[in-house]
């Protein structure tokens, strides 16, 4: 299986094998207790167009940038989320190397929807490629750096520049919004991994452990001798765990659905959506294997990266994992949650090298010192990056005090939608509407720009349907210890 393919086909395996159960022109705008300069809220500032040069290679990473017709001062700077490398040292060479200016321009053309919304507001647009794929952070960051300068020398200075990006580019927007305010004026990461690296893999290890303990004794949680290798095992794994979750009479739905609380998995998906007790299934099902995909494909990549294995469950106490609800629903299709937990405490532990996990982190974190606004965005049913993720940046940022200058938007799904369209927003990985990621830099711009904090009831308007201003995230599902 190509690693590209071993997350996307998840849903496809599911459905193939069905289950049987206010504008200011001072010098100076407060923000959040701050004093920011505001430069001008001209909508047509002075530029060079760039011709033929819009495009190119800065340090083995292409970039694209895309013009207005006026420009309103204002750059977006986009940084894309994972991509699959071919591992192995030295260079973890791409897959796929296309910039991207938005999380819908595929081809780096800017002719998406989004791309196309923000230009006609007077918004430019960058984004570059990362020099190397895979867990690519401090690369990322580099080339966000990097392509800013390059804007300023082919089209000037902005009088504001905001970063976001989706997934592991929410992580590395954070990372660039922490690190360089001295250019950066707002973030907004989106669906961001931004409880950063090892608390990520660890809870994919869970999964990985859970699966291989309850499921697939044969499944190989580590130490993979190659791609090949760690894709077979989760096409193994896969398969088993489909085949347990339709077998309700020997305690295979009920294994899926503990697999699933000890993380806290959603019940809905970009395909399912949870309506009945067949659809939470399926749904959690996809979950764990979307999980497991990165805890075989990219833990190969990243062990390769960081010199071993990074990610441990040595001190985890998995009986703390499982709520009352989940207890009673894992009863209900005739489980039991207790056994399963004497099964895991008794299977053994996976240590991390610690010279791999300090590398792992290094390779970039989040350390909640927010120093500017930044709006983030995350679907509340996400199967790969935990919308808890949220919960984590909240508390870095109210250890250090900083919390006035974060917002945290969360977006729920319709009720009811067919697995064949899917979720079109909130359920799912990154899966926003065109009006909720326009209404996202729309909300940061009047916050940086013009001083208006952005309450989630108070912006909910400019989102259109599924911004849920009463979610709150759940807590971490395991201890916070990197």
């Amino acid at each position: 299986m190509h690693r590209r393919r071993c997350v996307l086909s998840v849903a496809t395996v599911l459905t193939v094998t069905a289950f049987a159960l206010t504008a200011c022109s001072s010098d100076t705008t407060a923000v959040s207790g701050r004093q920011r300069t505001v430069q001008s809220t001209s909508t047509d500032v002075s530029f060079h167009k760039c011709a033929g040069k819009c495009d190119g290679t800065l340090d083995g990473a292409k970039y694209e940038i895309k013009l207005p017709a006026k420009w309103n001062g204002t750059l977006l700077l986009y940084s894309h989320g994972y991509r699959f490398a071919t591992p192995g040292p030295p260079d973890f060479s791409a897959v796929q190397t296309n910039a991207q200016v938005t999380s819908l321009d595929a081809d780096g053309s800017g002719t998406d929807a989004v791309s196309k919304a923000l230009l006609a507001q007077g918004y430019a647009l960058a984004g570059s490629s990362y020099k190397s794929n895979g867990w690519a952070v401090a690369d990322g960051v580099q080339a966000g750096e990097q392509l800013y300068k390059k804007f300023v020398g082919l089209v000037g200075k902005p009088q504001r520049t905001y970063v976001w990006g989706d997934s592991l580019g929410g992580l590395i927007t954070e990372i660039l919004a922490e690190k360089d305010s001295s250019f950066v004026d707002g973030a907004a990461p989106m669906c961001g991994a931004v409880a950063g690296p090892n608390l990520n893999f660890d809870v994919a290890l869970d999964v990985a452990f859970a699966i291989k303990t309850l499921i697939d004794p044969q499944l190989q949680l580590t130490g993979y001798a190659s791609a090949e290798q760690a894709d077979a095992q989760w096409k193994q794994a896969a398969a088993k765990m489909i085949a347990a979750a339709k077998d309700t009479a020997h305690g295979g739905t009920a294994k899926a659905l503990f697999i699933g609380s000890l993380v806290d998995a959603p019940h809905k998906t970009a395909t399912y959506d949870g309506h009945d007790i067949q659809s939470q299934v399926a749904a959690v099902v996809e979950s764990a294997l979307t999980a497991l995909a990165f805890g075989t494909a990219a833990r190969y990549e990243i062990e390769q990266r960081v010199g071993g294995n990074a990610s441990s469950n040595v001190d985890t106490d998995y009986a703390q994992r499982i709520s009352a609800p989940e207890s009673a629903l894992i009863k209900l299709v005739g489980g039991d949650p207790a056994a399963y937990e004497k099964q895991l405490a008794a299977a053994p532990r996976i240590s991390a090298d610690a010279a791999a996990r300090k590398r792992f982190e290094q390779l970039g974190d989040t350390t909640g010192k927010i120093q500017l606004p930044t709006l983030t965005m995350h679907t509340e049913n996400d199967p790969l990056v935990l919308v808890s993720n949220e919960s984590v940046l909240a508390q870095r940022a109210r250890t250090r005090k900083s919390s006035g200058d974060l917002v945290q938007l969360y977006v729920a799904p319709p009720t009811t939608y067919s697995t064949s369209s899917g979720a079109p927003y909130g359920a799912g990985h990154c899966i926003f509407s065109v009006k909720q990621r326009v209404g996202l830099i729309d909300t940061l711009n009047n916050w940086v720009q013009k001083g208006v904090y952005p309450t989630p009831q108070g912006v909910s308007g400019a989102f259109g349907p599924g911004l849920d201003p009463a979610f709150t995230p759940t807590p971490w599902p395991a201890p916070q210890a990197k």
